[in-house]
């Protein structure tokens, strides 16, 4: 197999090949390494590299659906025993892990050969891949735009050919962004299907998972299949399908009522871009025979938005907190972003957090009415195309004040002020649409079915309701068919 046959197959299609005597692990290995070679410099997707060991694992007898096949985890909750773990911060430089993580170890146990690890914001903290300690990861569609984050390592290196699919993860978008950003799939499962043992039980408080991005639909039902079922430290036994979701994808998804919007409170004007993807989508569904509308935001994105905020700020100051205790790290080795979402997380009152963890109920019963007559709920990914790197980098006016600020332990003043609807804007305005399928539970595909006239990917999302894992792939999979992205490659490739 050369290169441009490897740049072909998806992750699958790679071990079918391997089956087929057309090929080994250990010449894919060879072929992932030198297409990194190539393009890692110019992306900076891939912030370690474990050759050694993927040379000995690709040699030795492996077994299982991706069994050979080259791969990728995230440096964030992704651990290898033995292996440096940095999430991203400066001040994790060094840490190694202690054991394996339950998602990497089904990886390993469905034979697939890991040979590095994807950068990622620190902490997984932004949408974009922008990490001081690892420099910015770029999007090999334009290397001057951001391929999303947190999983943008990850993203990116699936996008530029360096292997079919990699791991990545979701706390309020980090799996769909990247996949959006990159024209990729990006299934986000929903709450506890995938586990996040054996340390954590649900990190968030249950908004986040686990998962991959991929080039195709079936890797991602294949890779579901490897990681669905709860571990020892899960907190509930979720339901698992009787059948496989990869034999799934041989059943139609049949005629879908689907209802879709562009709208957002905290965007009210989307780029226009961000429509037509969403227009195009609604008129391929249509042409497929389901049944499309338009309908209204059915629940408060601004409240949905508030919420996921307070919950992942006041998960920045316990993070901040756990690791000065356990490392001694000084407060200068953590990123003034991160610092800041820490700072107002301490002065949150725990009635604030209790109020976000239970305006859940009022965003599940906003879209469970809306599924009880629609099977899915259709919009934009992102709002806008990929922005370019360092456009959400604050100003060095504004790094100086916060900096002034936390010196000063002025920061509760600044949250009395309206401090936290002043971030949702910066922060989450180019992506609004993300986080009420963390906030609520619930599952949701990104899939790459636009493209800018400038050739950037701008994907579309689909949200359903409890275990529509499956009815998501399948509907996925007919999508794949009708308007195929598998030939698309970006100019890196």
């Amino acid at each position: 197999m050369d290169l441009d046959d490897y740049l072909r197959h998806d992750g699958l299609g790679l071990r079918e090949s391997i089956a087929a005597g057309e090929t080994t692990p250990i010449e894919l290995l060879d072929l992932a390494r030198a297409r990194a070679d190539q393009a890692n410099p110019r992306i900076n997707a891939i912030c370690l590299r474990l050759d050694d060991d993927a040379t000995r694992r690709a040699g030795s007898r492996l077994e299982g659906p991706f069994a050979g096949v080259p791969f990728l985890i995230k440096d964030l909750l992704q651990d290898l025993e033995g292996v440096a773990s940095a999430e991203g911060s400066r001040a994790l430089q060094g840490r190694r892990a202690k054991q394996t993580s339950t998602v990497v170890q089904r990886w390993l146990d469905a034979g697939l050969v890991v040979f590095g690890k994807t950068t990622t914001p620190e902490f997984g903290t932004k949408g974009v891949t922008e990490a001081a300690v690892y420099g910015p990861t770029r999007n090999p569609w334009a290397l001057d735009r951001t391929p999303g984050g947190s999983s943008g390592g990850s993203a990116a290196a699936v996008a530029a050919g360096i292997v079919p699919v990699a791991g990545a993860s979701d706390g309020g978008g980090s799996i769909r962004i990247p996949a959006a950003c990159c024209g990729l799939v990006g299934l986000k499962a929903g709450r506890g299907l995938i586990p996040f043992g054996p340390v954590d039980s649900e990190p968030l408080d249950g908004i986040a998972t686990q998962g991959v991005v991929s080039r195709s639909v079936r890797d991602s039902a294949a890779m579901l299949d490897v990681l669905a079922g709860p571990d020892p430290m899960s907190p509930y036994a979720p339901a698992v399908p009787d059948r496989s979701y990869l034999t799934a994808l041989d059943q139609a998804p049949g005629t879908l009522r689907i209802g879709y919007t562009t709208r957002s409170s905290l965007r009210p004007a989307p780029h226009p871009e961000a429509v037509r993807a969403v227009d195009r989508a609604a008129e391929l569904l249509t042409d497929l025979g389901h049944q499309v509308e338009e309908v209204a935001v059915p629940f408060d994105d601004a409240q949905v938005a508030r919420d996921f905020l307070t919950i992942w700020c006041v998960h920045q100051a316990l993070e901040i907190e756990r690791i000065k205790a356990e490392t001694g790290a000084p407060d200068g080795s953590f990123e003034q972003d991160t610092r800041v979402l820490a700072a107002l997380g301490r002065v949150l009152s725990a009635t604030e957090l209790q109020a976000a963890q239970e305006h859940r109920r009022d965003h599940i019963a906003g879209l469970s009415r809306f599924h009880a007559d629609h099977d899915l709920l259709l919009t934009p990914t992102l709002a806008e195309p990929p922005i370019a790197v360092g456009a959400l980098d604050t100003p060095r006016p504004l790094q100086a004040l916060a900096a002034g600020v936390i010196r000063a332990r002025g920061m509760r003043v600044l949250h009395r002020s309206g401090l936290m609807d002043r971030l949702i804007t910066p922060s989450l305005a180019w992506v609004p649409y993300t986080q009420v399928a963390n906030i609520t539970g619930r599952p949701a595909i990104s899939l790459p079915l636009h493209w800018t006239p400038e050739g950037l990917p701008l994907g579309v999302q689909f949200v359903g309701p409890l275990r529509s894992e499956e009815l998501l792939l399948r509907l996925a999979r007919q999508l794949e068919h009708a308007a195929p992205w598998a030939d698309r490659r970006p100019p890196l490739v």
